[in-house]
């Protein structure tokens, strides 16, 4: 038995500790989703941050460059007050004086002809002479210069009164310088005025404070971050070159793939991605191992909607979008996370110890009370056989006494002392017959001393039992007792407020083939108004002090418990009775 209770408290200690393992195993790994959740949103968070900014200070490059513009058409204006109206009274000697006056690189006169417009005059030699034609968009943009004085193509580029300025672009007549050129024709000439400047003034400001500087500083503000790439999802990764007139591959800077940042780190995948973060319009990521580094990428299609931005497609469109690039290392990631993870278990494996110290002492306190409660009902239950052994034991002892009376008694022909006696003797012996036919003998033992009790009270105490057996029953001895106890001793203290010839308590106990039922009834001269209050409320007493109203709380929770129930009843001749009803 006591091999049984072990291997079934050790059998609950497991299942809590499986209970406790699995409820944190899952906590583990729900905090850690949410924690990588997290920290995925706040590297968003921070991309998006760092979009704004770097896509402001493209804003300011761009706006630098447009100044650049207009100090273009301030120097044309100035060579149209310094030169002959006609191109033909104007020489390259002019052109370089005003050149090194105005600190521009060169100027150059465009003369129109039937079916071309020609660099007819510069400052630069290696622009003398060259053809236009050919050069889109710029071509048609000189024309409507000549016709209209004004600008209206859909390009990029400055429009300005009689002006027109496109983008820093690659030189047709030298592939290997960027500059900015200026158009201006008002009509008061019978040339355009082109003053252009390299890139490198647009190039220091960027440097300085422009996209370069930003890209710069949030690298090195960053721990992870290693790249920042302005990337063109339609010429990206080749960008576009063409042939020049003089047969030189020429690259176009509207066209570069990386128009802003650095593109080292490569993937296989940035080509698809890139161009799948630009149509779908969404962030895209990618985790991958690149060069023996774990790398973690973003992809972030950026739009610009109120002035475009100065970059085309392959076709030579102007584009109004474009993706930016960041490229981390995930090591230094993934050390944040590890270090994140490492707290959360060490605070798991405290809890979980915390947890299962608590169950476990929760248990050993259950336990130990448990333990202590048998313990009670058992020496209660051994000292009450032993009173009932002991009544035995003196009947018996007595008996040979009892007869030596009832003979003297009968040679004195005192009848009715003898009838008295017998009567008294005979009692005593059927009550004790009673109590050991209950068939419990711990039941027997709980009523024996009652009615041990109620003798020292002067309480008279009658119990009756019919048919008891307590192998079908199906309620525990235990619980059993627990019931009765509480309700003699509920019945014993009501009586006691009531003269010794009214202190009168009935216990009946019968079993039938669907019941169990014990009545109690006892003296009670409010017997009407006691059953309309909360007697089986916890806590609720009609007695004085040292009660705590638990008594009859106790009954109606342990026959609840066998699916039973507790009723109470006034008798008319001053009585109140209990019964307690519980299906076998």
């Amino acid at each position: 038995m006591r091999e049984m209770q072990r291997n079934i408290w050790l059998m609950a200690i497991s299942v809590i500790v499986v209970l406790v393992l699995l409820n944190n195993t899952f906590y583990y790994f729900l905090t850690k989703k949410t924690m990588e959740d997290s920290f995925n949103e706040d590297l968003h968070n921070h991309a998006k941050r760092l979009e704004v900014s770097l896509e402001q200070s493209r804003l300011g490059s761009e706006q630098f460059q447009d100044q650049i513009g207009r100090e273009l058409r301030a120097a044309s204006i100035a060579v149209q007050y310094a030169l002959d109206p006609d191109i033909e009274k104007v020489t390259n000697e002019q052109l370089m004086e005003l050149r090194d006056k105005l600190g521009i690189s060169h100027i150059t006169l465009l003369k129109k002809f039937p079916d071309d417009i020609v660099l007819y005059k510069s400052s630069d030699e290696g622009q003398l002479n060259k053809s236009t034609k050919t050069w889109k968009p710029w071509y048609e943009v000189f024309n409507q210069l000549f016709y209209e004085k004004n600008v209206s193509v859909k390009w990029l580029g400055q429009t300005l009164p009689s002006f027109w300025s496109g983008p820093f672009e690659v030189s047709s007549t030298d592939v290997h310088k960027i500059n900015k050129w200026g158009y201006y024709y008002d009509g008061a000439t019978n040339y355009i005025i082109d003053p252009y400047v390299d890139y490198s003034r647009q190039e220091q400001y960027e440097n300085a404070t422009g996209v370069h500087h930003m890209i710069e500083n949030s690298i090195q503000s960053s721990d992870s971050l290693l790249e920042i790439a302005f990337i063109n999802p339609e010429t990206f990764p080749d960008g576009i070159n063409t042939i020049n007139p003089e047969g030189q591959v020429q690259g176009h800077k509207v066209q570069d793939p990386i128009f802003y940042g650095a593109y080292t780190i490569k993937s296989e995948q940035d080509t698809d991605l890139v161009r799948q973060a630009y149509l779908t319009k969404k962030t895209v990521t990618l985790k991958e191992k690149i060069d023996g580094k774990d790398i973690f990428k973003m992809y972030i299609p950026v739009f610009a909607i109120e002035n475009g931005i100065n970059i085309t497609d392959k076709d030579g469109q102007p584009m109004n979008s474009y993706v930016l690039m960041l490229t981390s290392d995930y090591h230094v990631i993934q050390e944040k996370l590890d270090s994140q993870f490492l707290n959360l278990g060490i605070i798991i494996i405290a809890l979980t110890g915390l947890s299962l110290l608590i169950a476990f002492m929760a248990m050993r306190y259950y336990r130990q009370s448990r333990d202590k409660v048998v313990r009670v009902t058992q020496e209660t239950y051994v000292e009450e056989i032993n009173q009932l052994f002991q009544s035995i034991r003196a009947q018996r002892h007595d008996f040979l006494n009892h007869v030596q009376t009832i003979h003297s008694l009968a040679e004195l022909e005192k009848s009715k002392e003898l009838v008295a006696y017998t009567k008294e003797l005979t009692g005593d012996i059927r009550l004790m017959n009673d109590i050991i036919n209950i068939g419990n003998p711990a039941i027997a033992a709980l009523v024996r001393s009652k009615i041990s009790q109620a003798e020292s009270y002067k309480i008279k105490f009658s119990c009756s039992f019919t048919g008891l057996n307590m192998q079908e029953m199906g309620v525990k001895t235990l619980d059993v007792n627990r019931m009765l106890g509480n309700l003699i001793d509920n019945a014993f203290d009501e009586v006691l407020r009531y003269p010794e010839d009214r202190r009168h308590v009935t216990l009946v106990g019968k079993q039938s083939a669907d019941y169990l039922e014990f009545t109690i009834s006892n003296t009670c001269e409010n017997a009407d108004e006691a059953v309309v209050k909360p007697l089986f409320d916890a806590g609720y007493s009609t007695k004085q002090q040292d009660h705590q109203g638990l008594g009859l709380s106790i009954v109606k929770t342990i026959a609840k418990q066998y699916k039973g129930d507790v009723f109470v009843t006034a008798e008319p001749a001053g009585k109140l009775t209990f019964i307690v009803k519980i299906p076998i």
